[in-house]
């Protein structure tokens, strides 16, 4: 079959219009995502006698504090990206821009303030978050399908993605499909919940360890799609800042 038969296709656009209403899909995306996370963590931490109430007190500040984290990470190291103006634009999620490595700084702390003011067990509540944070992280990746962005480099591949050519970078314009960056992350993240979830059943390990386990897990496998990605990014030692 020609390789140009056979890719992943985008959306025409980002938007989906229901009446008067119209949803950006990246956001939607988002929110289905933290939807599974609270509720793989709570299913978790009952099971260690916990309440669920806790979970979603945590879920409400760790994902505002997520978002201003991630939003602000992804302002001061692609500044370049934020639209114009760029007072609006810092604000503008539903545009895409979310660095991971923010939110999870800051979401982690502000929800672990939130466990140990309850008078909860931090270190325990972070292992049962573990897998959950995993799976949102890897849901929230169709949201760069949605937006046609953050793909990696250009191929022939029968699974890569077509890319609309508004989308396309200058420098490649004739080039239709890209490598599903987002695709690889997704299939990755998922792959380590159930590693995580098995690790966690079948191994008797002292909290954190399984929360340290999960940030290993992203870190190795996001190297790697890094080493693909094309999107603008500041370098370190030849390396994008990510890497």
């Amino acid at each position: 079959m020609n390789a140009l038969l056979a890719y992943i296709p985008s959306p025409s656009s980002g938007i989906l219009h229901v009446g008067p209403l119209k949803l950006h899909m990246y956001g939607l995306t988002l929110l289905v995502a933290i939807i599974l996370c609270v509720w793989l963590t709570s299913a978790r931490w009952k099971r260690l006698g916990g309440d669920s109430d806790l979970v979603l007190r945590v879920a409400v500040w760790g994902v505002a504090a997520g978002v201003i984290g991630a939003r602000a990470y992804h302002d001061i190291t692609s500044w370049d990206e934020v639209p114009t103006p760029k007072i609006k634009g810092i604000f503008e999620i539903w545009q895409g821009g979310l660095g991971i490595w923010g939110g999870v700084l800051l979401g982690t702390i502000v929800g672990a303030a939130v466990v140990r003011r309850a008078g909860a067990n931090v270190p325990a509540f972070l292992d049962a978050a573990a897998p959950g944070l995993l799976l949102a992280q890897g849901i929230g990746r169709i949201g760069n399908w949605w937006n046609q962005e953050l793909y990696g480099k250009a191929t022939s591949l029968p699974w890569g993605l077509r890319i609309d050519q508004a989308h396309r970078p200058v420098a490649s314009l004739t080039q239709a499909t890209y490598h599903p960056t987002f695709l690889y992350e997704l299939i990755w993240d998922l792959l380590g919940v159930a590693f995580l979830l098995w690790f966690a059943k079948r191994r008797d390990v002292r909290a954190p360890a399984l929360f340290a386990l999960y940030v290993t897990w992203y870190c190795f496998g996001r190297f790697f799609e890094e080493l693909l990605r094309i999107d603008p990014a500041h370098h370190i030692l030849g390396l994008r800042l990510n890497a």
